[in-house]
């Protein structure tokens, strides 16, 4: 039953964090279309926007990606199968889930990927390989 109540627990987590990138995402779209609007100013100011839109180009991204992951989860969960890793079917232990509530795979299996001995897109899997959580043993 803890495992139930944890996982309702993750699920408001996971729509919150969803709606709040759903918001900053609007917000960084609205911005970069008011870009085309913006004249002016001489050299340095326009090499200075440049390093500033690229620098949210990217934090959009990443946070697209994030929320692509949020998104599967969410419908793991309603599909009941959350929590249960994508490669080898195993539970996946809720101190790793409360550490990244999008989690697709347990440590072991993610290890194994990162590392190349498992090919994610065999699997048909959209995991998130950008970021190395193997240091975050939870």
């Amino acid at each position: 039953m803890a495992r139930k109540d944890s996982i309702i627990k993750l699920h408001a987590q996971l729509v919150n964090r969803r709606d709040a990138l759903r918001q900053a995402l609007a917000g960084d779209l609205s911005l970069l279309k008011a870009l085309p609007e913006q004249t002016g100013g001489d050299v340095v100011d326009a090499a200075l926007d440049a390093a500033q839109d690229d620098i949210s180009s990217k934090l959009a991204e990443v946070e697209s990606r994030e929320l692509v992951l949020i998104d599967n989860a969410i419908e793991r969960i309603r599909e009941g199968n959350y929590g249960q890793c994508e490669v080898c079917n195993n539970k996946i232990p809720l101190a790793r889930l409360n550490a990244l509530p999008y989690a697709q795979t347990c440590i072991d299996c993610q290890r194994a990927v990162e590392s190349g001995e498992v090919n994610i897109a065999d699997l048909g899997l959209t995991l998130d390989t950008d970021v190395s959580f193997s240091d975050s043993e939870v």
